[in-house]
């Protein structure tokens, strides 16, 4: 099956030719056709499988056969950042229909504030919105809502993670009752089933590789003590000039600590929710651009960030929601690439990485420290940790112990027979002078994203 089967409008199908678009995703192939027979849709779909594209290439179809220049949708995202990036790859999609888009969020200053009530009282076909700000807006009755005809909650298990219930039940009151109602969602709890009940009508349903990581990751885990990890996740990222790495931390906090100890050597940047929605801005386009090569965060970018390329996910705290670890590792192996995903597990997550292998239905690969590091505590799945101590016996859990003769232990097996990694990060570190990987000097705000179609040369890869 190609694009072409759903019978777009010419300058629609354009576009996607014009991007080297030819065959849909499995989300894709299932929604396109229920969103273009203007049926209400629940749909479940992990990170990474192309799920934007499934609800904005039908809508825009749509709307190139109705009048142009009136509100016809209104989708709503958790983050600005998952509201900026569905906003430009709508530009793209709609670069030869004449639709327009504008996105409506918080966090910028007075002039943003008013550059958004100017572009909505001008007429745009289609808003992009976080609901708190959209909220603001239909306060202070500076939005006509009568023409809307579609209704898109993009991420919405996020939105209910984030408190944001309330504030969708008061949306919707505002929007006309006869509208396509569209809902989009990574996991589907039973509080998200509840929910859709109130503003859906005889959603269709589709659910897609709920809880599976893609098939392109490398998944490999260190047994890790904590004064272990700083060391470990630097000889990691010298192993080779990576050109893209996110690292996921559990807290800003750690993420601000992680990023002070790295920059030293390392081209870094943290991405937290202390930073300035400007600053935020600045930091994403220099990692889309690959002017910037590593990013540490934490679950706000998880979700919601179209980077293509992304070679290195680390996970240098384990999630304690399994779900999180597969929104983790879908930032890499996009667009059918391959990438790969490293945990750290210390004594104390080593039950939360019970529950994520369980959930992705395999064991991940577990690696030997690196030589001349000290011995870290032993991985025993299924086994509760008595208190102060590991599972091999009276070491108190005060830390490491010393390695044996030769500085490392035997590798864990992989018990799951998916062989070993692709990267041997056990093997001992080459010379300095091949190590380093921060030569480059660090953005700057007079740096400019690169020229050329932010789509790149990739196939099909919008989510």
């Amino acid at each position: 099956m190609d694009f072409s089967s759903f019978n777009f409008e010419p300058s629609l199908q354009e576009g996607l030719d014009a991007m080297g678009f030819e065959q849909p995703t499995t989300i894709q192939e299932k929604a396109i056709p229920v969103i273009l027979d203007n049926k209400d849709l629940i749909a479940c779909a992990q990170t990474g499988t192309g799920k934007t594209a499934a609800f904005v290439l039908p809508i825009l179809n749509k709307i190139s056969k109705s009048e142009v220049g009136k509100l016809n949708t209104l989708i709503l995202a958790p983050t600005r950042e998952l509201a900026l990036q569905i906003d430009q790859q709508i530009q793209g999609f709609a670069y030869f229909l004449g639709i327009s888009s504008i996105p409506v969020y918080g966090g910028g200053d007075g002039i943003v504030w008013e550059q958004q009530k100017k572009a909505l009282e001008t007429g745009a076909e289609i808003i992009v919105a976080t609901p708190g700000r959209l909220i603001a807006l239909l306060a202070g009755g500076k939005m006509d809502l009568s023409s809307l005809q579609h209704l898109v909650l993009d991420e919405a298990d996020r939105m209910m993670d984030m408190g944001f219930s309330d504030d969708i039940l008061k949306i919707v009151n505002y929007l006309p009752k006869d509208r396509q109602t569209i809902l989009f969602s990574a996991t589907m709890p039973q509080k998200i089933r509840q929910f859709s009940m109130k503003i859906l009508r005889n959603p269709e349903e589709i659910s897609i590789a709920i809880g599976k990581t893609a098939a392109g990751v490398t998944q490999s885990m260190y047994s890790v003590y904590d004064n272990q990890k700083e060391e470990l996740v630097k000889h990691i990222l010298s192993q080779k000039a990576y050109e893209a790495v996110i690292i996921f931390c559990s807290t800003k906090d750690k993420v601000k600590a992680l990023h002070r100890i790295l920059r030293r050597k390392f081209d870094i940047e943290a991405f937290h929710s202390d930073l300035e929605q400007l600053d935020r801005e600045k930091i994403m386009s220099a990692f889309k651009n690959k002017t910037l090569k590593i990013l540490v965060g934490t679950d706000i970018i998880s979700r919601g960030i179209d980077v293509v390329g992304i070679e290195l996910v680390i996970n240098y705290d384990t999630p304690g929601d399994p779900e999180d670890y597969v929104h983790r590792v879908g930032r890499t192996a996009r667009a059918d690439k391959e990438g790969e995903a490293i945990t750290f597990v210390n004594p104390k997550d080593q039950q939360k990485f019970d529950r994520i292998e369980a959930l992705i239905g395999m064991e991940v690969n577990r690696m030997t420290l690196p030589e001349g590091f000290e011995e870290g505590p032993v991985y025993a799945p299924g086994q509760k940790k008595g208190k102060g101590s590991n599972s091999k016996g009276n070491h108190g859990g005060q830390g490491p112990r010393k390695a044996g003769p030769k500085g490392k232990r035997p590798p864990h097996q992989n018990k799951g027979g998916q062989g070993s990694n692709k990267r041997n990060h056990s093997q001992k570190p080459p010379n300095q002078s091949n190590q380093q990987t921060s030569n480059s000097p660090k953005p700057t705000s007079k740096d400019k994203p690169s020229e050329g179609s932010k789509f790149g040369n990739r196939r099909n890869v919008i989510d």
